[in-house]
């Protein structure tokens, strides 16, 4: 594999995977249609969606400057795990925590091979 590839895949992968990401936990807003009716529904979606809309802001900010998804990602991951408890079973914390602790590391490998390799 060329160089050229491979630093076009890691600048890429935690791009494309952090997009991929906030529409999975978007997945999670969908419950509202069960508990609320008209005009609430707007409501109830729009306070489900905010931490995917903030998600997105800092995916557009991290897109120029890696180190704000790597630090973002990485206390969002450590951050979901203190705010749910320390007490369940480790794969309440796996499907969250672990692709959010993914970006944040592929994000500061994104930024390393910049520096390295873009002049």
């Amino acid at each position: 594999m060329s160089n050229s590839l491979l630093i076009k895949i890691v600048y890429w992968l935690p791009r494309v995977l952090s997009v991929a990401f906030v529409l999975f936990l978007s997945l999670f807003a969908l419950d509202v249609f069960d508990y609320y009716r008209g005009w609430e529904v707007v409501a109830a979606l729009f306070m489900h969606l905010l931490p995917s809309f903030v998600l997105l802001a800092v995916i557009a900010v991290a897109w120029r400057f890696e180190l704000v998804g790597t630090v973002v990602f990485i206390s969002a991951a450590f951050g979901y795990i203190w705010l749910v408890g320390f007490d369940r079973h480790w794969t309440w914390y796996a499907f969250i925590s672990g692709p959010a602790f993914l970006l944040g590391m592929l994000y500061f490998i994104s930024w390393a091979a910049k520096k390295k390799y873009i002049k």
